[in-house]
């Protein structure tokens, strides 16, 4: 038998090759890190809103105005006076008014006389053409006299009437309780009603309810409802929020400059009385709200784990906890999110409500406390062969580092 000698240097130089080849694939595995991003099912509120600018108005506001011409004789009020219904602020010069009653009044008695003279004509006419003294046509006209009269008689008591009503008219009276927002006239001024009744004052039934005329853009108008929760702000507050409710849409659109809005009315209590007519109010009425519900962060929704990536730490999905990719009688849609347990992560059937694009509310699947997935991240250490050949001490070194 042919024996192979082995000298101990080449024993040596193998050894060192079988450790290098284990080191070499030792250093060569990948060494997968994964780390969670998630967020805990929390309670909270979540709300869909939509934002518009209005102006504030008194609920009730009265234009005060008179129905004759004349001069303005008299004025009572001014600016921000309280008033109740019933009170005088202002009366026109009377005497052309009067004048003109006495003027119906002597029309009136002339008519009364008339009636009285051819009704007494017609009575005895009447007897004698019904005897047969008088020709017809003498009777017709003594008829025609007497429905002349009556008639005339009935102008000149409407003329006295109305003449009448019209000096009334010179005393010009509050409708309702309020204040006086505008006052148009000074004493001295001359009105004129022909066809249009000037407006004298402009009376607020009661400052501490105002409302907001809002304008609501169409893409957004079918969003609002009657009843639904409104804040809003004004430039004279800053920093104060008023609140409301949407309490009537305007059917009657508003179209300007081919923009198409409508009027939403939005009534608010005014107990301070800081707002005031005319103010600019920016508003936002919220159009969904849940309150002390269940929530998650919305990213959680979007999250999809990659199985290349995950590997061990991920469990598959069944196939009855597939999302059905329907929707329900509530318009709540079901969706399939990523629940963390210790260090995997499992799958989990849910169904939603609103969606803020922050927080989505949680009807059913998940628990409070519970830990959600809503991205990941992964890192690969892995030293090249390359670097591990120019660590081995049988590849040719820089002059440098030789005799290390």
């Amino acid at each position: 038998m042919r024996k192979i000698k082995i000298s101990a240097s080449s024993l040596t130089g193998a050894i060192f090759t079988v450790i290098l080849i284990i080191f070499i694939k030792a250093c060569g595995k990948e060494t997968q890190n994964i780390t969670y991003e998630t967020a805990r099912v929390t309670r909270g509120n979540v709300s869909n809103s939509i934002t518009a600018t209005g102006t504030i108005q008194a609920v009730k506001a009265v234009e005060v105005g008179t129905q004759v011409s004349g001069e303005i004789s008299k004025i009572y009020i001014d600016y921000n006076s309280h008033v109740k219904a019933g009170q005088l602020l202002a009366e026109l010069d009377q005497r052309p008014l009067v004048t003109a009653l006495t003027i119906a009044e002597a029309s009136l008695d002339n008519a009364k006389a008339e009636m009285t003279y051819q009704t007494a004509t017609y009575n005895r006419t009447k007897a004698l053409f019904e005897k047969g003294l008088i020709a017809e046509g003498d009777y017709d006209l003594v008829l025609y006299n007497y429905e002349k009269a009556r008639a005339g008689l009935k102008t000149a008591q409407l003329n006295y009437d109305k003449a009448k009503i019209n000096l009334g008219y010179a005393f010009i009276y509050s409708p309702i309780d309020g204040v006086v927002l505008e006052k148009t006239v000074s004493e001295g001024q001359t009105v004129a009603a022909s066809f249009t009744t000037p407006t004298l004052f402009t009376i607020a039934h009661d400052l501490t309810r105002m409302q907001v005329e809002a304008s609501v853009d169409e893409a957004d108008i079918g969003q609002v409802k009657e009843g639904q929760r409104v804040s809003f702000t004004v430039d004279a507050y800053p920093d104060l929020q008023f609140s409301g409710e949407v309490i009537q849409i305007r059917l009657q659109p508003v179209i300007t400059s081919n923009v198409v809005t409508y009027t939403v009315i939005v009534k608010a209590a005014n107990p301070d009385l800081k707002l005031m007519p005319g103010m600019t109010a920016s508003i936002t009425i919220y159009v969904e709200e849940a309150e002390n519900v269940l929530i998650m962060a919305s990213k959680a929704l979007h999250f999809k784990p990659d199985n290349n990536i995950m590997g061990k730490y991920m469990k598959r999905i069944p196939e009855n906890v597939r999302p059905p990719g329907i929707i329900d009688n509530e318009s709540h849609e079901f969706a399939l999110v990523w629940v963390k347990s210790g260090n995997n992560i499992h799958p989990a059937r849910i169904k939603t409500g609103i969606d803020d694009d922050i927080n989505v509310v949680i009807l059913s699947g998940l628990k409070e406390g519970d830990e959600v997935v809503t991205g990941l991240s992964s890192s690969v250490n892995k030293k090249d062969e390359k670097q591990l050949n120019n660590e081995s001490p049988f590849m040719p070194r820089p002059p440098s580092r030789r005799n290390r």
